[in-house]
C-alpha cells in the first residue's frame, strides 16, 4: 500500500518556522515532522511514500535526494564526477520515496489529483504533513474493509485550549478541568481510501468539502475512532508539546524500536 502524505501547504500559523521551510520540515527531536509521520507508517508495514509538495517543496526534495549523506559516513572522491562511498547502513534503506511537486497554491483534494499518475488501481492511506498520532493502521484497515466504503477517515475528540470552569448562580466555581477532551469527533488524517475516490477530485478540490461531503451523503464514507494519541502541529505551541514529549522519552507516537 503507497500513503500519500500532503506536505505543500503555507502553514501560516506558525510563520516563525515556515518564514523559512515548509511546516512540514519543521524539527521535532532533530527530524522534520514529516519524518515522525513517516516512520510511524513504515514501522507498520507502509513504506511507499508520494509526498505532495507546494510551498518550499525544494527543501523536501533536497532532504530525500541527500538522505543518505545526511545519516550516513562516506568517502567521497573528488573531482569533475564525485565518487561517493557510503559505509554502513541507515534504518530507512526499504523506503521508496515519491516527491511530486503540486503548486504553492493548490487545495489538499487537488494535490491528492494531482498525484493519481502514481497510486495505480490499489487501495492508498492520504495524511497530513503536520499532525503525529499512534494510529494502529491494522484496525483502521479492518474497519474499512468491513464497511466497504471508498473512503475511510481517522477521528478523534481534540483536547480544549482552555480550561473548563462550571459556575453556579453566585459565581461560584463548582468543577474545574484542564483542558478536557471535547465532545465532537474531527477529521485527523490517516484516511484509507479506494481508487474510486479520485474521479471525485479535480485540480481546485479542497478535499474536506465537496469530495468528502459527497461520499458521505453517498454512503460511502467511514470513520475510524482513534482514542489513542494525536496532537497537530499547527501552531508553535503544539510545535514545543512534541518536542518536549520527545526530549522526555514520553513520546506516544515512537512505536519503532530505537
Amino acid at each position: 500500500m503507497k500513503a500519500v502524505i500532503l506536505a505543500g501547504g503555507l502553514g501560516t500559523r506558525m510563520r516563525e518556522e515556515t518564514e523559512f521551510r515548509p511546516k512540514p520540515m519543521v524539527e521535532v527531536g532533530g527530524r522534520p515532522v514529516l519524518w515522525h509521520i513517516m516512520k510511524i507508517l513504515a514501522t507498520q508495514g507502509i513504506s511507499d511514500f508520494v509526498v505532495c509538495t507546494g510551498y518550499k517543496g525544494e527543501m523536501i526534495k533536497d532532504y530525500f535526494a541527500n538522505y543518505a549523506t545526511r545519516n550516513m559516513d562516506f568517502t567521497v572522491r573528488l573531482g569533475k564526477e564525485p565518487e561517493f562511498t557510503f559505509h554502513g547502513t541507515h534504518d530507512e534503506e526499504n523506503w521508496r520515496v515519491t516527491v511530486a511537486d503540486t503548486g504553492p497554491n493548490t487545495q489538499t483534494g487537488g494535490r491528492l489529483y494531482g498525484v493519481r499518475k502514481y497510486l495505480g488501481e490499489e487501495r492508498f492511506l492520504v495524511t497530513y504533513g503536520d499532525g503525529l498520532a499512534n494510529v494502529k493502521l491494522s484496525e483502521l484497515e479492518k474497519l474499512h474493509t468491513q464497511a466497504k466504503s471508498l473512503v475511510t477517515v481517522t477521528s478523534a475528540k481534540p483536547r480544549g485550549r482552555f480550561g473548563v470552569l462550571e459556575l453556579d448562580d453566585k459565581g461560584k466555581v463548582l468543577s474545574f478541568s484542564e483542558k478536557p477532551e471535547g465532545k465532537e469527533w474531527v477529521n485527523i488524517g490517516y484516511m484509507m481510501m479506494e481508487p474510486g475516490f479520485l474521479k471525485y477530485l479535480n485540480s481546485d478540490s479542497v478535499l474536506e468539502e465537496e469530495p468528502l461531503r459527497r461520499v458521505a451523503q453517498e454512503g460511502q464514507l467511514s470513520a475510524h475512532k482513534h482514542s489513542g494519541f494525536w496532537q497537530p502541529m499547527d501552531t508553535l505551541r503544539e510545535a514545543k508539546i512534541l518536542s518536549d514529549l520527545w526530549e522526555t522519552g514520553a513520546a506516544p507516537w515512537k512505536i519503532w524500536a530505537t
